[in-house]
């Protein structure tokens, strides 16, 4: 055997080279598999290798700037900048087809509002309280605040690493936000001092029994030990698979996610595309109710939008019962960080903007605006179009994919294969440990700090001192070759409900701002 060894050790080992590719080629060409490889052997391998790798080159250097989808070059480019606390700005002018259908124009004012020496945006112009109290007009126990207009949407660990939801959950502690925990249930990693809203899906995660029931002991136990949550979201439907539900495989469930989910380990467990605690809208309020009553927390409900029926009967509803969610969560049918079906991901459910508009004017009609406090997402993480949401009657914009991008995401678009080459989106113990969540929270933290800078910014260029005084007289959209705009109040017919506004001071010495916690920033 040690001669053997040693023989081999005298080979030059670029002799080797020949040796191998003929061994691929006789595999190559007596497989039966894959037609491209039996006809061109070992070359054919190129072919896969491009394809897997297709996504990440094509965006740096096949497409152009403002060409890619769901994110361009630059927008991406502005949330990598933001979040390194580096330039993000552009010179030479707009590299935008202005002229082109849906291109948003926010109206400045002639002459521009100047700031008092003693305005709270000249010590610091990150902070940027929620224009309303969610849940004071139900007299929950506990109303709430959000400290940010700005906060994080529904990503459960589980989808999203633990180095990433950690990263997140720090960075959002940093910045004021709340963080969306999913519908994967409260982990470990969403307890590193942010306020948290808990998403309840279909399974119950965490709150479930051995069947999947929802157990409202468990929810009441979990908020008891958590002080952290600061609300209850009940999750309809998501803009990525809407009406659909969901498999966890056997394979990705750890010890570690079966006790946080409260699954079985080894078993695929089935995330229902409907809710089992409820079945009516009278039975879903019912269920708010409950919730509310049990945990003191504002209740509300998040759902991406196709139908307008129900919503009709839910605002109709309300009116007569004087019950219902305190804010909904309005999810664009643009898809998100979820891994859908194309066919869900492109066709089913509305984009945010139609979604949305259709959905406000419903409760416009009923006079519940007062009551509800409005959340949009779906791509809103950019300034212009956060400033167009705001114009529409959003009071709180909740942002994923861009925060995942704030964190190192390069949207390879491989989220659900458990590959994500930046550690995000995967359960790979190898791969996430490349993401340092003190350094990543770091990049959350500017980003959510340089978004809100910059909507202050555009808010002040248009006369106003917060985003929710927008109107929809405020921004124009593009109506294509025409080369006419038209106001969002004319293209979506409807005009937006002004908002109770008192002044910034008044909401950062609100007491209920961050359920009574006011910290700086």
């Amino acid at each position: 055997m040690n001669t053997l060894l040693n023989w081999l050790a005298l080979i030059p080992w670029w002799t080797c080279f020949p040796v191998i590719l003929a061994i691929v080629a006789i595999w190559d060409i007596t497989q039966k598999k894959h037609t491209v490889l039996h006809n061109f052997p070992v070359i054919g391998h190129l072919r896969y290798w491009l394809e897997t790798v297709g996504p990440e080159f094509r965006q740096y250097i096949v497409a152009n700037n403002r060409e890619e989808l769901p994110f361009n070059r630059r927008q991406r480019s502005w949330i990598y900048a933001s979040s390194k606390r580096e330039n993000n700005f552009q010179g030479f002018g707009t590299d935008q087809d202005v002229n082109s259908a849906g291109f948003i124009f926010i109206k400045p004012a002639l002459v521009t509002k100047r700031l008092a020496k003693d305005h709270p945006y000249r010590e610091n112009p990150y902070v940027l309280p929620a224009p309303k109290v969610i849940g004071l007009s139900h007299n929950r126990r506990k109303p709430y605040r959000p400290k940010q207009v700005i906060n994080i949407s529904g990503m459960s660990f589980g989808s999203l690493s633990a180095s990433a939801i950690t990263a997140l959950n720090e960075g959002a502690a940093k910045f004021g936000c709340y963080h969306n925990t999913g519908e994967g249930g409260f982990s470990p990693y969403h307890d590193k001092g942010a306020d948290v809203v808990l998403n309840i899906g279909t399974a119950y995660f965490g709150i479930r029994d051995d069947d999947g029931n929802f157990i409202m002991e468990k929810l009441v136990r979990l908020t008891q030990k958590n002080p952290a949550i600061r609300m209850l979201e009940l999750k309809l439907s998501q803009g990525a698979k809407p009406g659909k539900g969901g498999v966890l495989p056997a394979a990705k469930i750890t010890k570690e996610i079966s006790e946080i989910r409260h699954v079985p380990i080894g078993k695929d467990v089935i995330s229902p595309a409907a809710h089992s605690a409820f079945s009516t809208l009278p039975e879903m309020l019912d269920l708010i109710e409950a919730m509310a009553e049990a945990t003191g927390l504002p209740v509300g409900i998040k759902a991406a939008v196709g139908k307008l029926d129900m919503w009709e009967q839910l605002a109709e509803l309300m009116v007569k019962t004087g019950r219902g969610p305190d804010f909904i969560t309005v999810d664009g049918g643009e898809g998100g960080t979820g891994a859908a079906p194309p066919s869900f991901a492109d066709h089913v459910s509305l984009p945010w903007v139609y979604g949305f508009s259709s959905v406000y004017k419903i409760f416009k009609k009923h006079g519940l605006t007062d009551r509800i406090t409005f959340i949009g997402s779906g791509k809103l993480g950019l300034p212009a179009q956060a400033i167009m949401a705001f114009a529409m009657g959003v009071d709180i914009v909740n942002v994923a994919r861009e925060a995942m991008m704030s964190i190192g995401c390069i949207q390879a678009q491989i989220c659900h294969t458990n590959r994500c080459p930046a550690g995000v989106a995967t359960q790979n113990k190898w791969l996430q440990a490349g993401l340092d969540p003190a350094l990543k929270s770091e990049r959350f933290y500017h980003y959510g700090k340089t978004l809100t800078k910059e909507i202050l910014e555009i808010a002040i260029a248009c006369g106003y001192e917060h985003p929710c005084q927008f109107t929809m007289e405020d921004v124009d959209v593009a109506m294509g070759d025409n080369n006419h705009t038209r106001s969002l109040r004319v293209v979506y017919d409807y005009e937006k409900a002004p908002v109770p506004y008192d002044g910034i001071d008044a909401l950062i010495n609100c007491q209920y701002l961050g359920g009574g916690l006011k910290k700086e920033h």
